[in-house]
C-alpha cells in the first residue's frame, strides 16, 4: 500500500477571501445522495474483533470465513485496508496472549481460510494486516511453561528477577505490581501474570520473533498493528519516558522492520504506542514509518462534544512540528478515533448523532491514515469492561443467522442501529460514513494533501486547505448546532470558487459569505 508523505513545517493561512461564483447544489429540501462510489483508494481502514463479526458455521463465534462473506460490504463502505485484531492461538477470548503465533486460532478457522480471506481481500484492493502481539506471550505457551526450569534455554526468553529487584515495582502499563510469582521466583509480566514479557535483550528471541514476522509476510499478510510498541522495553513506571529505554525500542523496531522489508517494502507497519503527547510519539516514526495519533483521537472527540475547534489547530500544529524533529523520514498519520480498548465514541459522546458525524468528517478529512472501529459506522455505543467494547457487529434488525453471538448486548440501541437499518437509509450514519470515505476516495488532495490550517475566528468553525500540488481545496467543519455565515478577511480563495462538496444540501456560497448549515462540513474549490 502506497504511503501518504506528511509534511514540515506546517503552514498556516490566517485570512481568505470569498469569490462570487454561485456553487450547484441539490434543492434545498434534500439530502445529498450518499456517495458509494470510489474511484480510487480511499486509505481508509477498518479494524475486525473476528470473533464478534460474522458466524459462518453456526457456533456463534465469528470466523475468518466471516470476515471474507463481508467483505462486499466493507468494499461498498469504501475501506481499502483492514486490521484483524489477534487471530492466533489463544486461551483468551480477546487473543493478546498467543500460545502459537505460527497457528490460526481454530475458533476462527484455518490457515486455509486465511488464505482465502487473503485471496478475496486482494480481488478487491483491499489489504489485509493482522496485530502483532510480541511484547508478551501466554503463561501457557510452551515457551514459558519450559521456562519454569532455570535450565532449559527458554529460561532466558523471559526475565527473572534478581535478589536486587523491588519486587514492589509498578508497571508502565498498567499501574500494578510488574513482577509476578511462580513458586520461588518472580518473572516480569507489564500487562499482568497470565502475559509474560519476553526479553529482547536475547538475541535468540530477537530472532524468533523477526522470523515469526517474515513468516506471514510470506504468505501474503500486508502488514501489522504493532501491539504495546513501546513496551518491548519501557517496563517499570519509574523509568517511564526515559531516553535510554526509548532508544532501544527504537533499536528493536528498526531491526524488525528492516526484516519485513526484505520480503516486502511496502508492508504497512503501524505502533501502538500510547502518548499524551506528540513528542512521545515521535522516536517511532522512523523505524515504523506510523504511529495511532492518541492525542488527536482524544481532541476531536472533545471537540466534537464541545461544538467547538478548542485546541485542534495547537495541537494539530504541535503535531507536525513533533514528528518533523524525527528527521527527514516518509511517515503517515495513523488516525482514529476509538479502539478496542477505549470506550466507544458513539457513548463518549451521549448518544448524538451529530456529534458522532462531525467527529467522522473531521476524522475523514484531516491528513493520514484513518482507522474505523468496526460499527463506529453504525453508531454503536459500548463502554467499560473491555468485552462491552468488542460486541457482536450488528448486522440486521433482528437476531439472524450469521451474527455473533459471543455475549449479549450490554446496551439497549435497538433495531434502528444495525446495517439492515441504516443500509438504505440516505440519512443514516452508515450512509454519511459512506459519503466521507468516497470524498476521500474521490478527490486526491483530502486523501495525500498538505494541511494548512486557517483562523476563522469563530470557536464552533474549524477550516483548513488540504493541496497536493494537483488539487486545492478547502475544508469548512461548523461544528455547531446552528448555522454559521462565515465572511473570511484577506484574498486567497479564487474569484470561481464553488461548494464542490457538502454534508447538507442547504450550504451555499455568495458574495455574502459561506452559508454552513449546523452540523455541516463544506468543500471548496
Amino acid at each position: 500500500m502506497s504511503r501518504s508523505r506528511l509534511f514540515s513545517p506546517l503552514a498556516f493561512l490566517i485570512a481568505l477571501a470569498l469569490g462570487s461564483a454561485q456553487p450547484t447544489l441539490a434543492h434545498a429540501d434534500e439530502a445529498p445522495p450518499p456517495s458509494t462510489a470510489t474511484h480510487g483508494d480511499s486509505g481508509v481502514y477498518y479494524e475486525i474483533f473476528v470473533r464478534a463479526w460474522y458466524d459462518t458455521n453456526g457456533d456463534g463465534i465469528g470466523d475468518l470465513n466471516g470476515v471474507t462473506a463481508k467483505l462486499d460490504y466493507l468494499k461498498s463502505l469504501g475501506i481499502s485496508g483492514i486490521w484483524l485484531m489477534p487471530i492466533n492461538r489463544s486461551p483468551s477470548y480477546h487473543g493478546y496472549d498467543i500460545t502459537d503465533y505460527y497457528g490460526i486460532n481454530p475458533q476462527y478457522g484455518t490457515e486455509q481460510d486465511l488464505q482465502h480471506l487473503l485471496d478475496e481481500a486482494h480481488k478487491r484492493g483491499i489489504a489485509v494486516t493482522m496485530d502483532m502481539v510480541i511484547n508478551h506471550t501466554s503463561e501457557v505457551h510452551p515457551w514459558f511453561l519450559a521456562a519454569r526450569d532455570p535450565a532449559d534455554p527458554h529460561h532466558a526468553w523471559y526475565t527473572w528477577a534478581d535478589k536486587q529487584a523491588d519486587l514492589k515495582a509498578l508497571s508502565t502499563a498498567s499501574d500494578e505490581k510488574i513482577w509476578h510469582t511462580l513458586g520461588n521466583a518472580h518473572y516480569l509480566g507489564d500487562f499482568g501474570g497470565g502475559m509474560p514479557d519476553l526479553n529482547y535483550d536475547n538475541p535468540a528471541v530477537r530472532a524468533e520473533m523477526i522470523k515469526v514476522g517474515r513468516y506471514w509476510i510470506a504468505k501474503g499478510v500486508d502488514g501489522y498493528r504493532l501491539d504495546a510498541a513501546k513496551h518491548i522495553y519501557d517496563d517499570f513506571k519509574a523509568r517511564q519516558h526515559d531516553p535510554e529505554i526509548i532508544a532501544k525500542n527504537v533499536q528493536w523496531w528498526t531491526e524488525f522492520h528492516d526484516a519485513i522489508a526484505q520480503i516486502n517494502p511496502k508492508a504497512t507497519l503501524v505502533g501502538e504506542v500510547t502518548a499524551e503527547s506528540p513528542t512521545q510519539l515521535a522516536p517511532y516514526l522512523k523505524p515504523l514509518g506510523s504511529i495511532f495519533d492518541f492525542p488527536l483521537a482524544e481532541q476531536l472527540i472533545v471537540s466534537a462534544k464541545s461544538e467547538r475547534a478548542g485546541d485542534l489547530a495547537q495541537l494539530l500544529k504541535a503535531t507536525y512540528a513533533a514528528y518533523a524533529s524525527a528527521g527527514d523520514v516518509p511517515f503517515i498519520d495513523s488516525t482514529f478515533l476509538s479502539n478496542h480498548d477505549q470506550e466507544r465514541v458513539m457513548s463518549r459522546l451521549g448518544g448524538d448523532f451529530d456529534h458522532m458525524r462531525m467527529a467522522a468528517a473531521m476524522l475523514l478529512t484531516l491528513p493520514g491514515r484513518p482507522y474505523l472501529y468496526y460499527g463506529e459506522e453504525l453508531g454503536m455505543e459500548g463502554k467499560k469492561p473491555d468485552p462491552n467494547l468488542r460486541e457482536p457487529m450488528r448486522w440486521q434488525r433482528d437476531s439472524a443467522p450469521g451474527d455473533s453471538r459471543w455475549k449479549p448486548s450490554s446496551v439497549n440501541q435497538g433495531p434502528a442501529v444495525s446495517v439492515q437499518a441504516e443500509q438504505d437509509d440516505p440519512h443514516s450514519l452508515l450512509n454519511t460514513y459512506r459519503t466521507l470515505i468516497g470524498w476521500r476516495a474521490q478527490q486526491s488532495a483530502l486523501r495525500d494533501g498538505k494541511l494548512e490550517l486557517i483562523a476563522t475566528d469563530d470557536p464552533h468553525l474549524f477550516a483548513f486547505w488540504r493541496d497536493d500540488g494537483k488539487q486545492r481545496l478547502l475544508v469548512v467543519h461548523n461544528l455547531s448546532g446552528k448555522d454559521v455565515m462565515w465572511k473570511p478577511r484577506g484574498t486567497v480563495l479564487p474569484r470561481d470558487a464553488a461548494v464542490m462538496l457538502t454534508t447538507q444540501a442547504q450550504a451555499t456560497l455568495t458574495d455574502a459569505g459561506l452559508k454552513l448549515p449546523a452540523y455541516s462540513t463544506v468543500v471548496l474549490h
